[in-house]
């Protein structure tokens, strides 16, 4: 086991206040906070109208960097986090396509990349954790121990992906797939939950050892109990939000506020087309991505 995942907790830490829209930093946040306007790409010709608001932080007393960003042929979002202090940072559900945007921001931020995670086996693209590794030597690969893909770090519950003076707790949600993770800051102040729980939604269970029931009780057990003012990070979003909160789906989910048995028949009838990229995606993945790169 690498030495960047440890077992045990840390003491939590306070953070300020997220700062996510444009215009919202005042004068005395502006060299701690800013919001990047991210033009997404020129492939899809709905994205070449809009631009996007993502989420930035910076925490003025610790020194906990933040980035969120953006993929949109697969409406992926990447999430950076590091230790302004140590430089040592951490990169969640990169994407192939745009390592090398990552890398570069990795490189300009003067961050040492030490560890890229997936919060499970993709089906709808190409992780970007085997490029990475070869873009930015030091940096390994970690994935769910269940998901059955290749990477230098299996993960189980419990274990802690360690960048500086913070950690990301492992927490095992399946149901989606057998490998889900959700990734939870050692203070509690945010959550990466991949595809079991997105903002007003969730993953399927249709396929990957999709299972309606097991996902909805990794949401209510180990994502539900965390604080209500708890971020929630998706792994995707399709409706244009980058960001809710463990209150907000307790309440206003439209699918895991309902009874158990209520949620297994929304999800056994959604009926969706398979994801396009699923016959590349699922076996590059397994291999840390280095397929087709």
């Amino acid at each position: 086991m690498s030495s960047a995942v440890l077992r045990t907790s840390k003491p939590a830490l306070g953070f300020a206040s997220l700062v996510r829209l444009a215009g919202q930093s005042n004068g005395s946040q502006a060299g701690l906070t800013r919001t990047l306007l991210g033009s997404l790409s020129s492939c899809h010709p709905l994205h070449r109208r809009s631009w996007r608001h993502y989420s930035v932080r910076m925490d003025q007393r610790t020194g906990l960097l933040f980035r969120q960003l953006f993929e949109s042929q697969s409406s992926t979002y990447t999430y950076l986090l590091a230790d302004a202090q140590t430089r040592e940072a951490v990169l969640i559900d990169p994407v192939l396509e745009t390592v090398e945007r990552d890398a570069r921001l990795v490189e300009d931020l003067g961050l040492n990349l030490t560890i890229a995670v997936n919060t499970h086996c993709h089906a709808d693209h190409i992780t970007g954790t085997g490029l990475l590794k070869k873009r930015l030597p030091g940096c390994h690969s970690a994935i769910s121990k269940d998901s059955g893909a290749t990477a230098d770090i299996h993960l189980k519950e419990g274990d802690r992906v360690t960048f500086g003076r913070y950690s990301l707790e492992a927490r095992a949600t399946p149901g989606h797939t057998d490998g889900c993770m959700t990734f939870v800051l050692n203070d509690q102040s945010m959550a990466f939950t991949g595809d079991a729980l997105l903002i007003r939604g969730c993953g399927r269970t249709d396929f990957q050892q999709g299972c309606a029931s097991a996902l909805y009780e990794s949401v209510h057990k180990k994502i539900f109990t965390l604080p209500g003012e708890c971020l929630v990070y998706p792994a995707h979003d399709y409706t244009g939000q980058s960001v809710s909160t463990v209150d907000e789906e307790r309440r206003l989910n439209p699918r895991l506020t309902k009874s158990l048995e209520e949620f297994v028949k929304i999800m056994n009838n959604l009926n969706l087309p398979k994801p396009k990229q699923i016959d590349v995606a699922v076996p590059a993945n397994l291999v840390c991505g280095i397929q087709n790169v």
